[in-house]
Formats: structure tokens, sequence, C-alpha cells
């Protein structure tokens, strides 16, 4: 597959954002899809060089998602707005089930789009196909990304135990006939789970530089010790990225040391999973000793705020995560327990929160940084190695914002103004890899309008089908919460909630 990219092609007459330092004068050379040359000034016709006339644009490098689930895309609206982590999980298969193939391009069609409107050019995304992940499943969600024109990580989020086997304690809050019923309930083999991943990857038909697979262990918890090594030994020989949701909630960490007698992240060190190949998603309830480990052997957090307040999960010790070293960048999680994928509001609360932890200004996340993380940080965690910034030998993954728009009139400092006002309100075009994939407020490479046509009916015909399943779910909802604020009220919050007294 090919991608129909300009020769050659010269950009002028915008302020660029260079190595996100600050917006200058300058000219890109583009050849192929990179960047060849940052040239002061306007250097005039360049031979052989389409011309792309950028006067009035800020240009900025493309945001890169850290953390998203495409299925939620065709779940925007259907989590309520109390729901916890772990009581959304318990009515996940209502939410997410009976999709077909064609459900799981559409859903990830529906993210990529916003996700380009909102100024993002690269995403890791966790999806989930139920019961199992099929190697069809997911090359229908790396197409979406390819028709669409993105780049993306697509990482089968798996477990081998289910939400009961996985919280040690949880099923003693059912009655018997309940409790029967649940214990029966078994997630399919490992070994099969994975063979399909490994398919999936040797059977690969896009260009790694634009979609590749990666490999999603969802929980630790909820995955046995075998399956997480055989993950990881996977990752490790098929050279893929690998991501799991990591110390989200206190319930989480709380039931990581019942169940191992320590924390999560000593008992993935002891699994032997550490490396640079993996991330955690969120890390909010990672203490100082976990977050030096994760240092020390190069596992990148993504910091996914917007969620992590939809959610009530706590507030993440970013600030001090950086301080021992780790890389973080930022994620939207999904559409449906964030309600979009605006990363312009995710790197903004990044910055915003970090007020909360400190009272100094010097442990604040800046506008600089907060871009820094949800451009190369996430790239790296990512694993794209020519992402991320403006300069010679990357990509043209480049946002084109109008500098006439309210955020930047008057106009004193765009790189600050940038951070802390656009929302993708700005946005005027958007390219990805020398390629024009929004512009005029329209995506070029998509039928938009087709797709939310076939988006609406596929929203009622799974609410019909799940109707069910949805109310009989609440029920189980209601308990499992129940256990998990018990486990939450047991000991300090770590200094996770605003106001830990009450929280």
């Amino acid at each position: 597959m090919t991608r129909d990219i300009p020769r050659r092609m010269l950009i002028r007459g915008g302020l660029v954002l260079v190595e996100g330092a600050a917006f200058q004068p300058v000219s890109l050379l583009l050849e192929r899809g990179q960047i060849e040359a940052i040239l002061p000034g306007d250097p005039g016709d360049i031979e052989d060089a389409e011309v792309l006339d950028a006067s009035g644009r800020l240009i900025m490098p493309g945001l890169v998602n850290a953390h998203t689930h495409s299925h939620g895309g065709l779940g925007r609206g259907a989590v309520d707005d109390r729901a916890t982590l772990e009581g959304f999980l318990a009515t996940g298969g209502a939410i997410n089930g009976g999709r077909n193939w064609e459900d799981m391009y559409l859903s990830a069609s529906l993210s990529a789009i916003e996700l380009i409107r909102k100024g993002c050019t690269a995403c890791f995304d966790l999806c989930v196909e139920l019961p199992a992940p099929s190697v069809t499943g997911l090359h229908q969600v790396g197409q979406a990304y390819w028709d669409v024109g993105i780049r993306a990580v697509v990482a089968p989020m798996i477990a081998d135990q289910s939400l009961y086997q996985a919280l040690p304690g949880l099923l003693d809050f059912f009655e018997p006939e309940a409790r029967r019923a649940l214990q029966a309930f078994r997630m399919p083999p490992w070994e099969g789970i994975l063979s399909t991943c490994v398919e999936a990857v040797h059977t690969w038909p896009f260009a790694t530089d634009w979609v590749k697979p990666g490999i999603g262990p969802t929980i630790p918890l909820h995955c046995s010790d075998d399956f997480l090594q055989a993950c990881g030994q996977a990752a490790e020989d098929l050279d893929l990225p690998m991501q799991t949701h990591l110390a989200e909630t206190k319930t989480q960490a709380q039931l990581a040391r019942r169940k191992y007698g320590h924390s999560m992240v000593e008992h993935l060190k002891k699994l032997g999973i550490l490396s640079p190949r993996l991330s955690g998603a969120h890390g909010i309830w990672l203490d100082p000793q976990e977050m030096a480990e994760l240092a020390a052997h190069g596992v990148g957090i993504s910091h996914n705020p917007l969620s992590n307040l939809r959610i009530g999960s706590g507030i993440a010790s970013v600030s001090e995560m950086m301080a021992a070293g780790v890389t973080v960048g930022i994620g939207t999680d999904a559409t449906n327990t964030s309600d979009g994928q605006n990363m312009f509001e995710a790197q903004r609360l990044a910055s915003y929160l970090s007020r909360v932890r400190s009272f100094s200004p010097e442990d604040w996340i800046g506008a600089q940084q907060a871009l820094q993380m949800a451009t190369l940080n996430s790239a790296k965690i990512l694993g794209f190695e020519t992402i991320g910034q403006i300069a010679p030998g990357y990509a043209a993954d480049l946002v084109f914002l109008d500098r006439q728009y309210c955020h930047y009139v008057p106009l004193r400092d765009p790189l600050l103004q940038m951070v802390m006002a656009e929302s993708g309100a700005a946005i005027r075009e958007v390219m990805i890899g020398g390629r024009m994939v929004l512009k005029d407020n329209q995506i070029l490479t998509v039928d938009e309008a087709s797709l939310y046509a076939k988006a609406e009916a596929a929203a009622q015909r799974l609410d019909e089908a799940n109707a069910d399943a949805r109310r009989q779910s609440q029920a189980v909802r209601a308990l499992v919460e129940s256990f998990c604020l018990g486990q939450c009220r047991s000991t300090p919050h770590w200094g996770r909630f605003v106001d830990e007294a009450n929280a």
C-alpha cells in the first residue's frame, strides 16, 4: 500500500514551531513527506517544489495520543456521569457487545476523524473485540486508520481473567446464585488469544511507519502471570510496543498488594517484563519506589487527565514521575470515558492539574513541557522515532492554526496561547506525512457524512441488542462499586484526591 504524497513541497509564509521551542518565520522544504530543511524567511520558488502558502497560519507538530480505545467511538454517551472504572468494567460487555467487524472499522474511523479534527496525527489504540480478538477484526481497525490517514499503533486489549477472578474478595459480595454464575464465566484460554495476535502481526497488511501492530494486556490483575510473560516475550520477539493499564485506580493498587504481597510494578519486575517496550496508562496510584523502578527500566506512562477526572480515579503525580526520570506522554483515553478525543484539552489539563499537586511554581508543568509530553514523549511511547516535532528528518505531520482566531489576538506568546487556550477551533488544515487530510473543514480521505449515517444506524442496532444486558448489569455494577469503595476507604489516599479527608 502506498500514499499519494507530493514529491517535493515548500511551505512558506507561516510562523513555525521549530523543534518545540518557539514559533519562527521560516519555510519548510518537504521531500516525500519528510522535512528536508528549515529555511530562513521566504526563500522564493524552489525548483520542482509544489508551493503551499501558509500566510496567516501558526504551524505546529501534530499532537500524539499515547492512550486511547477506538471502540469508544461507537460508545459515545454510553457511560453515565457517575461511573467509576470498575463499575464501567462491570458493564463493558453490555456496552461493547454484539459488534461485528464492520462496527469495529466504523468505530475506529469515528475516533480517527475526531483525532484529526482536534490536531492529533498519531495514537496508541488499545482496541477490544469480544469475546476475543480476531485477525480480521484487528486488520479492520488498522484499515480504518489507514483509510482516514492517521498514524496508529493497533494493540488488542486482551486478558485471560474476568473482573471477578481478577479482584480478590469481589465474589464474596454476591449472593450464592449470582456468585456461582460469575464463577462459571471464563475468558478464552490465553494461548489461543495470543496465537491470534501473533498471526495478525505476521499477516499485517499496512506500512508500519503509518499503522503498526502492538499488544495490550489490559490490566495486570486481569492477566495470569504466564499470560503476562508470554505477552512480554511476544513483544520482544516481534518488536512490538506493549501497553497496559497500570495503577489506574486505588482498588488496583490495593488489591495488587493483597494478591502479590507487594506493588504491581514490583510484580511486573519479578516477571521480567519491565522494558522500554512497555508503557503504562494512567499511573495514578504509583508510589515513589514504583516510579524509580519504571524509570530504571525505561517504562513510559501515558497521563490521561480527562478520564482520570471523569471516572474519579484520582490526580496523577506527573511532576514527581518526571522528576524520577519517567517518560510521561499524554493520552485522551476512550471517547466513552473522556467524552472526546481532544488532545488540546488533555495537555492543558496536564498543565493545570500540576498546580494542585504543589504550591511551588517550579513543580508546575509549563506550556513547553506540556507540549513536549503531548508530542515527543507520546511518540516515544508509540515507538515512532521521527514524529512529534518540526525538525529536519522528521515526518511532515503538521497542524495549521488560524492566527487570526480569537485565541491568538493579540499575539504575544503563540506557544503559551496555543497550549493554554486552544481547543481545536482554530485548526484550518492538518497534514500527515506530507499529505493533506483536513482542509476547509473537510476530511479529505473518507466520506464523513456516510460514516456518520452508518454510526447512527449501528448505535441504534447495538443499543437495542444490548438493552437487556445493560439493565441486568446495573445491579452487578452497584455491588462492584460498593466493594471497590470499601477498598478505597481502607487506607489513606496518598494525596491523589484534593480533599483526602472526605474522599
